[in-house]
């Protein structure tokens, strides 16, 4: 049986910036890789709101509802009837605790998938793709960093470590290959910054 997906992160910030850029749905689909586009549908209680991401050209939409207790706790339900959505119906949270270190903002989510074979590919890239935008969002509230400067700068990176490591077996030079083993900058996303189980009690 999968188990559900669990993520969180410390980020030096303070709970009203943090509510904003997470409660906001146009600063909630800037640093959400997930997500290409996030849009709340009327005002209504609970929050009904509708997603889209594109793959491959192809845009995949879904609806949901969201309600939440200021400062505390997000909860959502989520379904999509697209045909190549791999998420039919799934539940969730956002639970923000603030700590002297920071906030620890955290989510767990599950959901029933279109596909179950498939599911043992998607899921775990669904849990990388969640740490890194809230890496991603963690840099844009520490450092100013807009969500797509560090886009850009993921991007770059991957390729400069990628050349390095071609090159180095090209002119067989392994040394260029310690290139690809720099230490990421900390105003780079990493989802291996986040934690990825639930910690015990």
């Amino acid at each position: 049986m999968p188990k559900p997906l669990y993520i969180e992160a410390l980020i030096r910030t303070d709970m009203a910036k943090l509510w904003q850029r997470t409660q906001d749905p146009a600063e909630h689909q800037r640093w959400d890789a997930r997500f290409t586009e996030i849009n709340y549908i009327g005002a209504t209680t609970p929050q009904r709101f509708r997603y889209s991401t594109t793959v491959l050209g192809v845009r995949i939409h879904g609806e949901g509802v969201t309600s939440h207790k200021r400062e505390a706790t997000s909860a959502l339900r989520f379904r999509s009837d697209h045909p190549l959505s791999m998420i039919v119906s799934g539940s969730g949270y956002w639970r923000y605790i603030p700590t002297h270190q920071g906030i620890r903002f955290l989510t767990g989510y599950d959901y029933v998938p279109r596909w179950a074979p498939a599911d043992r590919v998607f899921r775990p890239l669904m849990g990388w793709a969640t740490a890194w935008s809230f890496d991603r969002l963690r840099i844009w509230l520490e450092h100013d960093i807009p969500p797509e400067t560090t886009r850009l700068r993921a991007i770059v990176d991957v390729a400069a470590r990628v050349t390095a490591i071609v090159a180095a077996v090209r002119t067989r030079k392994p040394l260029l290959a310690l290139i690809a083993f720099v230490p990421l900058s900390d105003k780079v996303p990493a989802a291996r910054r986040c934690l990825r189980k639930r910690p015990p009690r």
